[in-house]
């Protein structure tokens, strides 16, 4: 007998061990598309649910500029909305999903919320004689504070604040980096806090101060990519444009000391405007290219898109000589995307396929609707090929095999195709042709017109 299950198993059984109950609710973040604050969101779901810990409040502070700020607090903020959210929670068939769900629709409201509480909420790092709950992420240690009031340690402010005399401080901190802390109470059922409460409860810390810290490594990595390809692009730019920038001074001087002969003047000034179409040119690729869409891709039939680049005059001068294969399916799906982007794509693929083609080869535009999700549009060539350790560059910005060519064009059609949520790919043998696949989403039932 063979027994299969998804990936993403769901909901566990509400009398699941806490250790199975809290793993199940924190893999949820591995099987969404959530953002850091939801990722943090889930932790403290899973240290507040009835089914998972069962704290009754989280409360999230993020290091920032050398203070430990106040960011979100999950839980009730009364014994009467603790009993309505207890009953929701509780409810037959809800699942973890939904929990973080209506977890996140507490941070969304404006006005009377706990998070509204705490988001003045700042107390300093760094400096001696500190009180908790700063001097626990300080001193990289759990603290347990039992009976507040009577001790000296514990900050008046955060006390009123808090409104509770016992409350457990978990520090999030990764590569000895303070990312934050997480405080955790029982201000409605005043259950005492278990040593296996505190255990589960550093997990959770574990795995949220690695979240943050992998989230701030990324934000550094994509900030050191741009400002690199930011160096890169400017050296590229200097370059392009200063050939027919010399160019273009050069032959003025040469009018400028006009003495008479009208034949080489009339050069001067077709060479003029050769480079100045050039420089137009290199303007318009680079502003089309950090121009792309910004709104959510929408369905559209991609059958005009497809028709309109065959069909365009200069694809259609270009192709002289070659032959040019079309095989499209008589109805197509929608698509999600972008029809004027998507277009432009399509037309640098056939251009680049021209290019690469010799007279007498052919340039092939197929598409194919079979796949139940995808719609796949082909463009193949039958030139010169590209080589693997070309073809591992293929979409870097300003690679090019061209003498003339930007380097952008590639490019420019994976982030388009990106864009609209599909996939780009590439299949190629030296002297044998190249295919380009592109991969878009078909519509789904029910998506709005």
């Amino acid at each position: 007998m063979i027994e299969t299950y998804g990936l993403y198993l769901g909901d566990v059984e509400r009398d699941a061990p806490k250790e199975l109950v809290l793993l199940s609710i924190i893999a949820q973040s591995y099987f969404q598309p959530f953002s850091l604050q939801d990722n943090l969101l889930v932790i403290l779901t899973a240290l507040t649910s009835g089914s998972g810990v069962g704290f009754n409040r989280a409360m999230l502070l993020r290091a920032e500029g050398g203070r430990l700020k106040g960011e979100i607090w999950l839980g009730p903020a009364t014994p009467e909305e603790a009993s309505s959210i207890w009953e929701i929670l509780s409810t037959p068939g809800i699942g973890y999903l939904e929990i973080v769900e209506h977890n996140r629709s507490l941070l969304s409201r404006h006005g009377g919320t706990l998070t509204d509480t705490i988001k003045g909420l700042s107390f300093p790092l760094g400096e001696n004689g500190l009180h908790i709950p700063a001097r626990a992420v300080e001193r990289r240690e759990i603290v347990m504070v039992k009976d507040g009031r009577n001790e000296p340690e514990v900050d008046r402010r955060f006390l009123d604040v808090i409104g509770v005399e016992d409350f457990l401080c978990i520090p999030l901190v990764m590569r000895d980096e303070i990312q934050g802390e997480i405080i955790l109470d029982n201000a409605f059922t005043r259950n005492p806090i278990t040593e296996r409460d505190i255990k589960l409860a550093a997990i959770c810390g574990l795995i949220a101060g690695n979240y943050i810290y992998t989230a701030t490594l990324h934000k550094r990595m994509l900030e050191m990519e741009k400002f690199a390809a930011m160096g890169e692009m400017a050296m590229y730019i200097t370059h392009q444009l200063r050939n027919p920038l010399v160019t273009i001074g050069g032959f003025t001087d040469q009018l400028l000391r006009f003495e008479g002969d009208r034949r080489k003047s009339h050069r001067n000034l077709e060479i003029i405007r050769a480079e100045t179409t050039r420089l137009e040119d290199i303007v318009y690729k680079l502003r089309r290219l950090l121009k792309l869409e910004q709104k959510p891709p929408a369905p559209f039939d991609p059958g005009p898109v497809l028709r309109a680049a065959l069909e365009d005059p200069g694809f259609q001068a270009k192709s002289r000589g070659r032959q040019v294969k079309v095989r499209l399916p008589k109805t197509m799906p929608r698509i999600m995307g972008y029809p004027t982007q998507v277009g432009e794509a399509i037309r640098n693929l056939l251009d680049n396929a021209l290019d690469a083609t010799p007279e007498g080869g052919t340039v092939y535009l197929l598409a194919s609707g079979s796949d139940p999700r995808l719609f796949i549009v082909k463009v193949k060539d039958t030139g010169r090929g590209i080589s693997d350790k070309d073809r591992e560059r293929l979409f870097t910005p300003f690679f090019t095999t061209k003498e003339r060519g930007m380097g952008l064009g590639l490019h420019f059609v994976k982030r388009i195709v990106e864009s609209c949520g599909g996939e780009i790919e590439v299949r190629s043998r030296e002297g044998k042709g190249t295919e380009f696949r592109l991969c878009f989403k078909k519509e789904e039932r029910g998506t709005d017109e």
